[in-house]
Order: structure tokens, then sequence, then C-alpha cells
């Protein structure tokens, strides 16, 4: 499968990884902070580096990223979180043939087979690569495992100085075969629909890192914050870097977009969030933004409806709502200068076809029609029936912003028993 040497519409496209520019591992980011009218009318390595011309925002850029940036689309661009995985008849194929999960998320033929399963069947606006959120973690000195019962396991966690020492400047040598499955994703899908990369935020990072695994209770990383609060920040500190040099090399690689999880940002009390988890944020959107201005980044934290107003302070150009949030309220509070993705209930899927049609229209009336990307509150749910996503994503194609249809009305969710 060949590149092609297009230009990227977001950063500068190369298809290699960036150099590392390293600070003592101590050293503090230098924190900047980032300082319903709009109703819907329905109907490879480093010798081989290429560097494209900076690109700036073009009409022939996916329907999905200009959404991100605010300007006018004719319908609504749908993607859905874990869109490609265990719900799917053909991945659950290919993961009886490789069982590990490592496996089918670090081999590129693989990844690239994976992100494109859905593509291939439902043709969404974004096509997501497969991948996890501590895939990066290896590269900078942590290595983890996965089992199947307590999924992601860090043998070695991080809970003093001494600790840190095992920390280094990331290695994106190590995580080659992302950046070649993004180009190859690019090269696959053009401009038909936007690629998508993420990263998680430094705050839900160090929570795994802490802890050494899944928690419940976070108990340990926010007492942390009260018994060693310098240790934490340095290990944030180091996660920002690293998670932004991670995030350039995906634009770099082929992500038109890239979406920041801070998964759980949300079991933070917001003025502890507003500490420990949005400076770190902040410094990642101030740094990217220098390096490649005409990437969109999106925010998602699970269970936001208490952060809302504080994630739009970050300076992201979108901000995903969960679905606990109700859409009109969520417009209302961030305002029509921003762009907002989701939020219908994952749950949905599970419905009537009719429901799920009437739930689709609902939010994305709630929306408006500038500046919203149609998407579920949270990841597909194991189950979930693929010709319900299917009509989902065939409901979204069925809008047209410019019809003189009768406006969907803005009301309470269709609840089905």
């Amino acid at each position: 499968m060949g590149f092609s040497n297009f230009s990227s519409s977001c950063c500068n496209y190369s298809p290699m990884g960036v150099g590392w520019k390293s600070s003592s591992l101590f050293a503090p980011p230098n924190f900047l902070p980032i300082n319903n009218s709009n109703a819907v009318v329905f109907s490879q390595n480093q010798s081989q580096k290429f560097i494209s011309p900076r690109a700036s925002a073009s009409s022939s850029d996916p329907l999905l990223v200009k959404a991100a940036r605010g300007e006018p689309v004719n319908r609504p661009p749908a993607w859905m979180m874990r869109q490609a995985g265990r719900y799917m008849a053909v991945y659950q194929k290919l993961a009886k043939k490789h069982p590990s999960f490592r496996e089918r998320s670090e081999t590129t033929d693989l990844i690239v087979q994976i992100s494109l399963q859905p593509w291939e069947s439902f043709r969404p606006d974004g096509v997501i690569i497969f991948s996890d959120i501590l895939t990066p973690l290896p590269a900078f000195g942590v290595p983890f495992d996965i089992e199947d019962v307590r999924g992601p396991v860090i043998q070695s966690p991080i809970r003093n100085e001494e600790d840190l020492k095992a920390l280094h400047p990331i290695d994106l040598d190590k995580l080659s075969f992302v950046g070649e499955s993004l180009r190859i994703l690019r090269n696959e899908v053009g401009e038909k629909a936007a690629v998508l990369g993420f990263v998680g935020a430094p705050w839900t990072i160090a929570t795994y890192i802490v802890e050494g695994g899944m928690t419940r209770t976070y108990t340990t990383i926010k007492g942390m914050c009260h018994t060693a609060p310098d240790l934490l920040r340095a290990l944030l500190s180091h996660l920002t870097k690293s998670i932004t040099e991670y995030i350039v090399f995906q634009v770099e690689s082929g992500a038109h977009c890239i979406q920041i999880f801070d998964s759980w940002g949300g079991q933070l009390p917001p003025d502890m969030w507003e500490k420990w988890s949005k400076p770190y944020i902040n410094e990642i959107v101030r740094a990217v933004k220098q390096r490649c201005p005409q990437t969109p980044l999106v925010l998602y934290i699970n269970g936001n409806g208490g952060l809302l107003e504080r994630m739009k302070g970050t300076g992201v150009d979108v901000i995903g709502l969960d679905w606990t949030v109700d859409m009109a309220d969520g417009r209302r509070r961030l305002g029509n200068d921003i762009s907002i993705q989701g939020n219908v209930d994952p749950a949905y899927l599970f419905s009537t076809h009719s429901a799920i049609t009437d739930e689709v229209k609902r939010v994305v009336n709630c929306a408006g029609k500038k500046g919203h990307i149609l998407n579920l509150g949270h990841g597909v749910l194991v189950g979930t029936p693929e010709d319900a996503v299917a009509h989902f994503f065939d409901v979204a194609r069925s809008i047209n912003f410019d019809s003189q249809f009768e406006s969907y009305p803005v009301g309470e969710p269709n609840m089905v028993a």
C-alpha cells in the first residue's frame, strides 16, 4: 500500500516523528491559560521524514474538521467513540485469531484493518485509530500489561521520587506502528472522512501510573494531591511533555483531528480538576496550537456536567458532552463560539429504529446546525446491534440543514421502555 505526499490540513504532515526537547523532570511546565437561534431544520523512519508546507483551512477539508472549526456544513458529521471493536462480528472473528489486545493495538496491519472495519460497514465521518490511551506508556518508561480480568496492570507504579527516575523523554521510534497506521489510514480514507488520533490527558494517565491500574476509588492519587503534591506535579509535568509530543507525532503522521480523553477527570471535584488537570491540558493545547494551529482538538471527560465551563477555558476547539448532560443545556452553557460533540445515550442503540431517529434528531436540533459533531455520549457498548449503528449513521446523513422542513421540536428525550 503506497503513501501519497499530500498536504495535511492540520499541521506539518510528515511520515515520521519529531524530536524531543528535554528539560528538567521536576521543572513545572510554563502554564499559560487560554484565555437558541442556532436551531436546526431537518429533512516510517527519521531518514525518510518529509515535511509538507504548512497548510491552512481548505474547502476540501473533511466535514468533521469543518464542523470542529465552526465552519458552515450542510449536515452534522457523525462518528462514534469505540466505533471499532467488540460489538462488530468481523472484529470478534479477528480477535479469535489474535487474542492479545496488545498485539491487535500495536501491530500496524491489525490496527489498520480494525480501524477501517466500521468505515467499510457504516461510512462514518471520522475514522479513529484503533489504539489505547496507555499505548505510549512504554515509550517513556512505564511498561504495562493487560490482563483479562484486571485490565491494564502497571507492575511498578510511581509513588515516590525514586520511582520517577524510571521516566525518560518519549521515544517516538517505539510508537512507529502508530505513525505507520495513521499514514495508511489517511491514504485509504483521503479527505472523505477525518482521520482521528487520540491521547489520554495527564491526570487520567497519572491515575493508572500511580494506582497501578484500574481503580474505583482513586484514593492513592487523590491522597498524593495533599501528601506529595510536588511529586504529583513532577509526574504530571513529564506526562504533559510526552503527550504533547505524541499529539504532534500523530498529526504529522496524518491525523486530521485529535481527541483528548480525560476519562477520569470527572472523578475530581471541580476545584480539584481546576488545579490538578486543567493546567496540564492548558499547556498541551497551547503547545500544540503553536506547532499545529489548524488541528482541531476535542476534549472529552466522562461525567463532565459540572465541568463544562471550565473545559471551555482550556482553549480546545470542541467539547465532548457525555450522555448525562442535556444537549440544549450544554449548548446554552458553552455558547455558540465553540463546537460541541455528542451526545446520544449509547443505550439508545438497543431500542427501536424510530426511537434512534427521534433521539438523533432531538440532539442535533438542540446542538444547532453550526459547530456540532454527532456522536454518542460514551463509547459503543458491547452487544450493540450493528443494524442500529448503521441506522444511526443513516439518520445523520439524511439530515439537511438547507432543507426547509419543519424543525424537530426541542424537548425531553424520547424514553423507551
